[in-house]
């Protein structure tokens, strides 16, 4: 008997889990709550000053449009866009010529919908190596 009711219990709390998961998941997808239009498309995030930091993204959904509180990193690419996410390799060697190391990174995941390349070239200028650097960290530990 106390494993029928065991049973029972754990059943009522899965069938609630999933329910809880499922509202979620169809709040999602709605893209802002209170509407009844599914498919949202949105504009980029616009930082409220400067190039990086709070902001709002536009979407519209038929006639309907909405502003939703954004956030642009200040590390980000202007080249690819704050919504593209890439993987990136490891910085190749440093060209002699240009005085750049270059890498390439594989398209990970498009927010917002955004029109992103599937694979993207970086570079940077190469830092040379200092000893002033590498003494300064010798010494750090001893007091």
């Amino acid at each position: 008997m106390q494993h029928r009711g065991f049973l029972l219990l754990a059943l009522f709390a899965l069938l609630a889990l999933t329910s809880a998961v499922a509202k979620k998941k169809d709040k999602v997808k709605k893209g802002v709550p209170g509407s009844e239009c599914a498919e949202w498309t949105w504009g980029p995030c616009t930082p409220s000053s400067k190039d990086c930091g709070v902001g709002l993204r536009e979407g519209t959904c038929g006639a309907q449009t909405q502003s939703i509180r954004c956030r642009v990193p200040c590390n980000w690419k202007k080249e690819f866009g704050a919504d593209c996410k890439y993987k990136f390799e490891s910085w190749g060697a440093c060209d002699g010529g240009t005085g750049t190391k270059a890498r390439q990174g594989t398209l990970k995941k498009a927010r917002y919908n955004a029109q992103c390349q599937e694979t993207i070239r970086v570079t940077k200028p190469c830092t040379p190596k200092t000893k002033a650097k590498a003494k300064a960290k010798k010494g750090k530990g001893k007091d």
